[in-house]
Order: C-alpha cells, then sequence, then structure tokens
C-alpha cells in the first residue's frame, strides 16, 4: 500500500497529519452534539466553522506538496524527460492504484461530513446562541434586551434576515465586516441601528401579524408612583383605539389606519434616528387625493430630493424597537414597585432610585458598587431610624434596582433608553408628535391634529380609593399627576420627561 513518491513530501505529510487531526476532531464533536445535546456556544462554533477551515487547508497541502516534489524532481534530474502535459495516470501502478482509491475514500467522506457539516453550520450561524452570545460585550445589550422583549421567542434572523438566500448572502457579507470590527475594536458605542439594512415590514413583521385584523381596542392600564415621600401610586386606565369602534370598520381610524391599504403616507426623515420629519404626503388611494404636510422652518423641494430618501411609511416607523427595547429608570423603577421587587413602605424610594439612576456610569461594576453606597447612603443620612430598623427592605430595593438596571443600561457599550429612542408612544421622545404636533400644514393651511383622543381616550385616573373614571363611551380629560397647570396642552411630554428620565 504505497502511494506515488510525490507524496512523500513534508509539506503534503503535514497537510494529511493537518486534515486527520481536524477530521477526527470534527468527528469526535459532532457524536457529542448527537448524544449529550446542543454544547455551548464556542463548541458550534469551532465544530462547523474553525476546524472545517484547518480540515480544508490541511487538504490542499497534499497536492501542494506533491505538486513542489515534482517539480523539484524534474528541475535536479540530468536526463531529459518526455514532452508531456499532463500526469500519466497508469492504475497498473500499484502505487497510482493506492493512491486513487484514497482518493475516492477520502473524497467520499468528505462530501459526507461536508454535507453534514454545512447544514449545521448553517444552522448554527442562524441561531440565536450565535447572534447573540459569541460576542459577550458588543452584542450582550441586544440580546439581554430581546430575552426580555415580547419576540423572545422570535429567532434574530426571521427580523433581521427573513426568508430567501439572497438577503442570507447578504447578511453574511455584512457579518464579515462585523467580525472585522470587533477583531480590530472599531466598532462604535453604542451600536448604530440598521434601519437602512432592515427588509421592509411587509416581508418579515408581516409574516406573523396581518395588518388587515389589526381591528380591536385594547384597554391599558399602568401604575405610576411618585417621587414623593410616600411613593404615591397613581393609575392610569386608557383605551387604545388600534382600529375603529367596530372591527366591521376595519381600518377607516385609529391607529393603526397608517397602514391602511387604501392610504400610503410618505415622508423625508432629517437624520439616521429620524427624530425629525420635516416633509410628509398623505395619498388616498382610492380616490387619488393627495396632501403635502411641511413643518414651518423647512421647504423641501420634492423634485430634487433623492428618490431613496423618500420613505413610505409601514411598521418600523413607530414599532422601532419591537425587540430591544431599553426601558428609562422611571420605567422599571414603577414596575419593580408594583410587583414588589422594590419594598414601596420605604419612604421616598422612587426619589432615592432616580436619584442614582440618573449617573452615567463608566462600567456596570462601578455601577453596581456605586448605585448599592448610594441607596444606603441615602437611608443612613435622610431616614437614620429607617436604615437601622428596615435594612432587608433597602438591601431588596437595592437588589430590586439592580435587576432593572442590569437590563436596560449597559454602560460599557453606552447603551441606555436615550441612545435608542421609541417611536411608539410621545413620552420620553417625540415619537407619535415627530408628525403630531400641529405644525406640519398644507399650502391650504391644514395641520396634523395633536389630539390625545386620536389615539386614546382615558378611562380611569388617579390615586387609588379615589379614582376619577369616566361614563361608558365618554373619555376624560388628562390630568397631569403632579400640578403643571396646562402646560402639557402645548408643550411635547419628551420635553420634561427626556430629562427626567
Amino acid at each position: 500500500m504505497k502511494l506515488p513518491r510525490s507524496f512523500y513530501s513534508w509539506t503534503s505529510i503535514s497537510g494529511a497529519a493537518l486534515a486527520f487531526i481536524s477530521l477526527m476532531m470534527i468527528i469526535f464533536m459532532m457524536i457529542l452534539d448527537f448524544v449529550i445535546g446542543r454544547g455551548d456556544n464556542y463548541s458550534g462554533l469551532f465544530t462547523y466553522i474553525v476546524l472545517p477551515v484547518f480540515l480544508i487547508i490541511g487538504l490542499i497541502l497534499i497536492p501542494v506538496g506533491a505538486i513542489r516534489k515534482i517539480r523539484d524532481a524534474k528541475k535536479y534530474k540530468d536526463e531529459p524527460e518526455p514532452p508531456t502535459k499532463f500526469p500519466v495516470v497508469n492504475l497498473n501502478e500499484p502505487s497510482q492504484r493506492t493512491a486513487l482509491i484514497v482518493f475516492i475514500i477520502g473524497s467520499t467522506i468528505f462530501l459526507l461530513l461536508s454535507a453534514v457539516g454545512s447544514y449545521e453550520a448553517f444552522h448554527y450561524t442562524e441561531s440565536v446562541p450565535f447572534c447573540g452570545t459569541l460576542c459577550h460585550e458588543v452584542m450582550k445589550p441586544e440580546y439581554v434586551a430581546y430575552q426580555n422583549s415580547a419576540h423572545a421567542r422570535v429567532a434574530c434572523v426571521e427580523c433581521h434576515v427573513g426568508p430567501g438566500a439572497g438577503w442570507y448572502v447578504k447578511s453574511k457579507l455584512s457579518g464579515m465586516y462585523q467580525v472585522y470590527a470587533v477583531l480590530t475594536n472599531s466598532y462604535p458605542t453604542p451600536i448604530p441601528t440598521p434601519i437602512s439594512n432592515l427588509r421592509p415590514a411587509r416581508e418579515t413583521c408581516e409574516e406573523c401579524h396581518w395588518p388587515e385584523q389589526f381591528y380591536s381596542r385594547k384597554l391599558r392600564t399602568e401604575k405610576h408612583y411618585l417621587a414623593d415621600e410616600t411613593n404615591t401610586e397613581w393609575d392610569i386606565s386608557q383605551q387604545m383605539k388600534i382600529g375603529a369602534t367596530y372591527k366591521a370598520l376595519g381600518l377607516v381610524e385609529g391607529i393603526h389606519w397608517h397602514i391602511n391599504q387604501n392610504v400610503k403616507i410618505e415622508y423625508v426623515a432629517s437624520g439616521d434616528r429620524e427624530e425629525i420629519i420635516p416633509w410628509i404626503r398623505y395619498t388616498n388611494l382610492k380616490t387619488g387625493k393627495v396632501k403635502v404636510f411641511q413643518s414651518p422652518d423647512t421647504t423641501i423641494d420634492i423634485s430634487q430630493t433623492d428618490s431613496k430618501n423618500i420613505h413610505v411609511m409601514d411598521c418600523m416607523n413607530c414599532h422601532n424597537r419591537p425587540s430591544h427595547n431599553y426601558q428609562p429608570p422611571q420605567l422599571f423603577v414603577d414596575n419593580a414597585l408594583t410587583n414588589g421587587e422594590i419594598p414601596k413602605t420605604l419612604p421616598n424610594i422612587k426619589a432615592a432610585a432616580m436619584q442614582v439612576l440618573n449617573v452615567d456610569y463608566g462600567t456596570t461594576d462601578s455601577a453596581t458598587m456605586l448605585i448599592r453606597s448610594g441607596i444606603f447612603s441615602y437611608y443612613e443620612s435622610k431616614y437614620p431610624e429607617v436604615f437601622n430598623s428596615q435594612k432587608a427592605d433597602i438591601e431588596k430595593a437595592v437588589v430590586g434596582i439592580l435587576a432593572g438596571f442590569n437590563k436596560n443600561i449597559f454602560p460599557e457599550m453606552k447603551v441606555k433608553w436615550s441612545a435608542y429612542p421609541i417611536h411608539l408612544g410621545h413620552k420620553t421622545s417625540d415619537g407619535c408628535f415627530r408628525c403630531h404636533n400641529q405644525q406640519h400644514s398644507t399650502a391650504d393651511g391644514e395641520t396634523i391634529s395633536r389630539d390625545c383622543n386620536l389615539c386614546h381616550i382615558f378611562v380611569a385616573q388617579g390615586t387609588p380609593g379615589s379614582m376619577e373614571a369616566a361614563m361608558a363611551g365618554d373619555s376624560l380629560e388628562f390630568k397631569h399627576p403632579v400640578d403643571i397647570d396646562d402646560a402639557w396642552k402645548t408643550e411635547l411630554c419628551s420635553t420634561c420627561h427626556a430629562e427626567l428620565y
């Protein structure tokens, strides 16, 4: 069982050894994978991506070494060689016959393992652990927020890639640059939202969410707590006008009217985050009626505007953070007070929590230490009797505050609620008021209303035990829990709340 002499070179032998060792390691890792189940994220990386690269390199070295040895033999041989362009294949020679058998058997095994490995590599690179945990520090904020979102059981690729080979290839080419950025530590912080690289919502979101069925209205009740000594509870119940009053009317009114199939809304935005929208065009596709709204301080000549800068409104214009929403401290502290993670019996705990959370920390470790010391120091100086008698409650409050912090604020990546403004609503960012601010107007003076009742009606509000409630079919006028006169009618909510949060 001898091979042709040309294969006996150090290059070929090294390649064969590298290929054989890689093959054995791949087989061993695959057996472990199938027998004991999925391993950790790095085992998949080595089994289906790293080791196959070394296997292929080893296989390439085998013929490279053989070709080099043939060339060296010809170079130092005195007698002339017969003029031949291609190697002579003679299966009557045992060495060539052995080489052919080894090649056929090796190729069969390699092709079989390549098929299995390619299939597994495809699914591995499409998996949530690959997207979220391979680069721990870089992708940690997105992965943690995703795990706490309503889409936690939807794989990342369902939204970020979607079906089809074209988008799969495009995503992998984009991923190559991302790998380079991580390896060279040249990625930006925070990571920009890939709005321009996402597929249209109708190709992703609408695979599960059917716009034609967004009819039913929804009753939403929220508990808030004031930053006073008793952590006064303030509840708000509102009916969200997702669709029309009656389901049979479809999308003739309500929030989801914006994606009515008979309506087309186009806009031009300033900046990548689309926080400012100076130009809007409404088209009724049934009647052909067109209205153009512009903000007073902007004049846009749409004929001179690049068509790629004219966007058509879809789900993502409002639901821009469907799986990676970072809650502001006000919201996650309110939630922790509601579910008991932070004891409501501690005086001024809401104010104390907001004080330590409205600080830009350099690292998570320093934040943990300073938040803990800040809460304990607050009660030691302001409420010494509480500090001495309710240390267990203070410790519980610290744990609750840190739990919310670790889910929503990531100092190393400069990620928090203000880094990624959410457009759904209008409290911590302009959101709906980017258009519904009564400033955009047509040439005839028609404006886009900012009437609260367009999207929701207030059913009940106030402190428990003394709630103000509306009669059936009626709506309450919003009452701000802290007296600010009528400022809420003229100012945007984010003017104050974006800073206080």
